[in-house]
């Protein structure tokens, strides 16, 4: 049943995708808000401030993509889990980028919604120290959330900054995908999603933007580790 996170803002045009995810949270105790467009959708995400978001990419007037992207350019950030019927590798990468903590695609099964809705209001135990992290020529600051490699200021969205800080405070380490799963994420899926691999991929791209070495590594079979090569 819901605890922490009882308010959702759902913003889905489709009236039997809309009123099937309504009832099923309810029935969970979670207090479902409705918008069937997108405009209508970012006003109640300012004005009801949700404590999480299921947004459809498909939307009449404002599509979903631009919805994100002006809550997270306005610094709101409630957890937003995307909804699209498109399964192409672009699209989903497109809904990470603009800002969504993860994605569904339709069909899906009530039961995978609800593990995501409770994963991404689950909150993690604090971090142990504030203090700036050190590996290589790589510096991350948890008190401003900023990254820096040599002199470089890395921007990086909400989920790459969780996911490098748990790499910086466990270096050297090989990290499963069940690991990585459970920690940034807080649910099982990793036979059935390649939202790691995504993550990871931008991460490379940030990190070496002037060809820096990489530090970012796969370890073939088992997890990733960040480690000097």
């Amino acid at each position: 049943m819901a605890a922490i996170n009882d308010k959702i803002l759902l913003v889905e045009d489709e009236p039997q995708i809309s009123s099937f995810i309504g009832r099923g949270l309810e029935h969970e105790g979670y207090t479902v808000i409705k918008a069937v467009d997108g405009e209508t959708g970012l006003d109640l995400a300012f004005s009801e401030l949700p404590d999480l978001i299921i947004l459809d990419i498909m939307l009449p007037g404002l599509d979903g993509l631009t919805v994100c992207r002006q809550i997270r350019d306005a610094e709101l950030q409630t957890p937003i889990l995307m909804l699209t019927a498109k399964d192409a590798v672009p699209d989903r990468v497109a809904g990470l980028e603009a800002g969504a903590d993860d994605y569904l695609v339709k069909p899906f099964a009530f039961e995978e919604l609800l593990a995501r809705v409770r994963a991404l209001g689950r909150r993690r135990a604090p971090i142990e120290s504030d203090a700036p992290l050190h590996f290589a020529d790589l510096t991350l600051n948890p008190t401003t959330r900023m990254a820096q490699r040599n002199e470089r200021v890395i921007e990086l969205t909400a989920k790459e900054y969780d996911l490098l800080e748990l790499f910086m405070r466990h270096p050297n380490q090989v990290l499963t995908r069940d690991q990585i799963y459970d920690r940034i994420w807080g649910y099982d899926f990793g036979g059935e999603s390649n939202i790691i691999e995504v993550y990871i991929r931008y991460l490379r791209s940030k990190l070496e933007a002037q060809n820096e070495p990489r530090l970012l590594h796969t370890v073939r079979g088992v997890g990733y580790a960040l480690r000097e090569s």
